[in-house]
């Protein structure tokens, strides 16, 4: 029996009857159910910015060869993982504003699995990007030497792994639990502690493997990136002039602004536990993180305007030989 045909099936435990659910039914804002025309409208223009966007800014740092160095090759990382982000959740979220919110079992997990991989992911890239910085600015004489592209390459590798692993587990013990009962996610997504929450069992060692998996992907990526921070602080108070610390704090204030819009989003989420805020933090933050990086960007102005001649030169030229 197909699992997307039906919510329910009996089966018997202990000779009685229990209802094990075998596709989900996402309850997104509730409390906005007639204006879901404008949500859809909403959110389907933020996913148009957000792939536009990163899309941009990968193709600025391929084709300028200025900007083939470690910090754009870091951030052509983030740019895929924001774009994954994104599709992991909008397509669905679209379709549940279209009236279609039933998802399947396999594949609310498989988009469970993507959402918290590309999150953890993110998390260790940002540690990655900490040291990057640390090394530009601590040790700007051997940057070339310790930052090059053999050991920028093992680093990503590395990051991705260590994102897509780590959740592995959680996801497969989640998916092996019985669920019955309700079926109804109170999220806009197929969220971890909202599905264990529909769990028909004791979920003490889910929940505290969910525990270990936020220790581990949230809080020791921002203590490396807050010793790194130190040390980058301490550092440039010993330089002698008021330039030479401008210029060493501008090289991070990127990075910094990126990370503390990261954690302080997931705090509020945390503390407040709202949807809104949770959909904010995964899809709101991919659309802006390129443009933190481009707008006080002159390398990345340049590009755009040296791509934005070459396609009026190219659509010059498509018209000039059409007539």
């Amino acid at each position: 029996m197909h699992v997307a045909t039906l919510d329910l099936i009996d089966v018997q435990m202990n000779g009685s009857t229990l209802s094990t659910v075998t596709e989900f039914e996402l309850v997104c804002f509730p409390g906005f159910q007639d204006n879901k025309m404008f949500l859809f409208f909403g959110f389907f223009v933020l996913l148009l910015i957000t792939l536009t966007s990163n899309l941009v800014f990968i193709l600025l740092v391929s084709l300028d060869h200025r900007l083939h160095t470690p910090m754009y090759f870091f951030l052509c990382n983030l740019s895929l993982l924001d774009i994954m982000m994104a599709i992991s959740i909008t397509p669905k979220l679209l379709a549940v504003f279209r009236g279609y919110n039933k998802i399947n079992f396999s594949d609310c997990f498989l988009q469970l699995y993507f959402i918290i991989s590309s999150g953890c992911t993110e998390n260790f890239l940002f540690a990655a990007m900490a040291y990057d910085r640390y090394i530009a600015v601590v040790k700007p004489l051997h940057y070339n030497m310790i930052i090059n592209g053999k050991k920028c390459f093992l680093i990503m590798v590395i990051t991705w792994i260590l994102g897509f692993l780590f959740p592995a587990a959680n996801t497969i013990l989640a998916s092996i639990l019985p669920f019955c009962a309700s079926n109804k996610i109170m999220h806009c997504y197929c969220d971890l502690p909202a599905l264990l929450s529909l769990a028909c069992a004791e979920i003490t060692d889910q929940a505290d493997g969910l525990f270990g998996l936020a220790v581990i992907a949230n809080y020791v990526p921002l203590i490396y990136v807050l010793w790194s921070y130190v040390k980058i602080v301490l550092c440039v108070l010993r330089l002698k002039t008021t330039e030479s610390r401008t210029k060493a704090f501008s090289m991070c204030s990127s990075h910094i602004v990126m990370v503390v819009m990261n954690y302080v989003f997931a705090f509020i989420m945390f503390i407040e536990l709202k949807m809104e805020v949770g959909i904010l933090n995964c899809l709101l933050i991919p659309m802006v993180n390129p443009m933190i990086y481009s707008l006080s960007n002159q390398k990345l102005k340049e590009a755009a305007k040296k791509l934005w001649t070459l396609l009026k030169a190219f659509t010059g030229c498509t018209s000039l030989w059409r007539t």
